[in-house]
C-alpha cells in the first residue's frame, strides 16, 4: 500500500458512533492495530460520527470529514476507512469522492443491510431538500471487507431489516435464491447465522454480477433495475421522518410493487403470497399508514428526476424476470395499497389465499421486456 516514494500511506479511520457504543474497545483496538503496521500510518485518532440518517441529513458532518482530510493532508495515495452502517458509508464515501476528486475508500460495513447491498455498490450520497440521496457520486471503493462478527452487535431490528434487500435482489435475479429465502426465513429471524450468512453471500454475488457484468452500475440508462420497490420506499422514509429504517421501507416497497405486478402484469399469485409471507416471517413490515398519504405518489416524480428522462420502474413479470414500465396505473396501485392494509390488519399473512390478487388486467407481450433486464 505504500506510495511511489515508499513513505507510509496515511490513513484516516471514521467509525459509526453506534458501532463504537455497541462494541466497547473497538476504537482503541483499531488504533493499537496500526501501531504495528509498517507501511501504514494512522494520522489521527479514530474519528467518531453518528450513523443512520442523521449523518446524511445534516451537511455539517460531510463538511467535518472534508476539513479533517485537509487538516491531515490526505491525498489520492492515502486511504479513508469507513466502518459503519449503510448510511454512514454513504456519507463518508461521499466526502471521500469529493476530496481531490477521489480518495481511496475502504468500506467495512457493520450491518446486514450494508453487507448485503449498499456496502458493495458504487454509490455515495447524502440527503438534501427533503429528498433521499439527492446529493451523490459514483465511485468504486478501493476495497470492501465483510466481517460477520460485526453483525453480532446489531439489535434484532437492524439485523433483520437488511434482509429486505436480499429478498429484492433474489426476486429480480435468482429463482433458486428466492426459494431458499422462503425456506430459511424463520431460521434467519431466529438469528441462525448459517442461513443468514448464506443469504448475505448470495446477495453480494448477485450485486457484484450486476456491477461487473453489464448491469449499468453507474445508471447511465433510464432504468434502475436493482431499485425494485424503492420509489415508494424512499418517499416513505421521508414521510415518516426516517422513523422507518431503510430496510423496513424497502420491505414495504417490495411488497407493494409485488402486489402491483400481480394486479397489472400477471405476476404469479402464488409467489406474491410467498413474498409477503417471507417478509412477514423475517419480521419485516409490509404496510405503513403513510402509504395512504397524498404525497406518496410524489415519489414517482422524484424517482424520475433522479435519473432524468422517462419514468422507468422495474416490476416483475415472473420470478427472476424483471419488466420495465414507464407509467403507473394509480387506481391499481391504490388497490395494491388497500390489499396490503387488509393483510396488515389481519396480522396474519398466512391467511391469504392466492385469488386475492387476481386481476383482469391483460398481460403485455413478452417482447416489451428489456433484454438487458432478463436473467437466467
Amino acid at each position: 500500500m505504500a506510495s511511489d516514494t515508499d513513505a507510509p500511506s496515511r490513513v484516516q479511520v471514521w467509525l459509526d458512533q453506534g458501532v463504537a457504543d455497541a462494541i466497547p474497545g473497538l476504537r482503541l483496538a483499531i488504533q493499537n492495530r496500526f501501531q504495528s503496521a509498517r507501511d501504514l500510518v494512522l494520522v489521527s485518532e479514530v474519528n467518531l460520527l453518528p450513523g443512520g440518517e442523521e449523518i446524511k441529513n445534516d451537511p455539517q458532518y460531510v463538511e467535518q470529514v472534508l476539513r479533517s482530510m485537509d487538516r491531515d493532508q490526505i491525498d489520492r495515495r492515502n486511504y479513508i476507512v469507513a466502518i459503519g452502517g449503510g448510511a454512514f458509508l454513504d456519507a463518508i464515501g461521499f466526502a471521500a469522492t469529493l476530496a481531490h476528486r477521489g480518495i481511496r475508500l475502504i468500506r467495512i460495513p457493520t450491518t446486514t443491510l450494508a453487507q448485503a447491498d449498499s456496502g458493495i455498490g458504487v454509490k455515495n450520497a447524502v440527503n438534501a431538500f427533503g429528498k433521499k440521496n439527492w446529493k451523490g457520486t459514483f465511485s468504486v471503493p478501493w476495497a470492501v471487507v465483510n466481517d460477520s462478527k460485526l453483525l453480532q452487535a446489531q439489535p434484532d431490528r437492524e439485523f433483520l431489516s437488511g434482509f429486505s434487500e436480499a429478498v429484492k435482489v433474489n426476486l429480480l435475479k435468482s429463482a433458486s435464491g428466492f426459494r431458499e429465502l422462503v425456506r430459511s426465513a424463520q431460521r434467519i429471524a431466529q438469528r441462525e447465522m448459517r442461513p443468514a450468512l448464506a443469504a448475505i453471500k448470495q446477495s453480494v454475488i448477485l450485486h457484484m454480477d450486476h456491477i461487473t457484468k453489464g448491469g449499468d452500475p453507474f445508471e447511465s440508462l433510464e432504468a434502475r433495475p436493482l431499485d425494485f420497490g424503492h420509489w415508494s420506499a424512499h418517499k416513505l422514509e421521508a414521510l415518516t421522518g426516517f422513523e422507518l429504517r431503510h430496510g423496513e421501507a424497502v420491505a414495504i416497497g417490495v411488497a407493494l410493487d409485488t402486489v402491483y405486478s400481480s394486479l397489472v402484469l400477471g405476476f404469479s399469485q402464488e409467489i406474491t403470497h410467498q413474498v409477503l409471507t417471507t417478509l412477514s416471517e423475517l419480521r419485516l413490515p409490509i404496510y405503513h399508514p403513510m402509504l395512504n398519504a397524498s404525497k406518496l405518489f410524489d415519489g414517482l416524480e422524484e424517482f424520475r428526476q433522479h435519473l432524468g428522462g422517462r419514468l422507468t420502474l422495474t416490476m416483475l413479470r415472473d420470478l427472476a424476470v424483471p419488466y420495465e414500465v414507464h407509467e403507473i396505473d394509480r387506481k391499481q396501485m391504490l388497490v395494491a395499497i388497500e390489499r396490503l392494509k387488509i393483510v396488515y390488519a389481519s396480522n396474519d399473512s398466512h391467511s391469504m389465499s392466492a385469488p386475492w390478487v387476481r386481476s383482469a388486467t391483460p398481460r403485455p407481450p413478452l417482447g416489451v421486456c428489456d433484454e438487458g433486464l432478463r436473467t437466467s
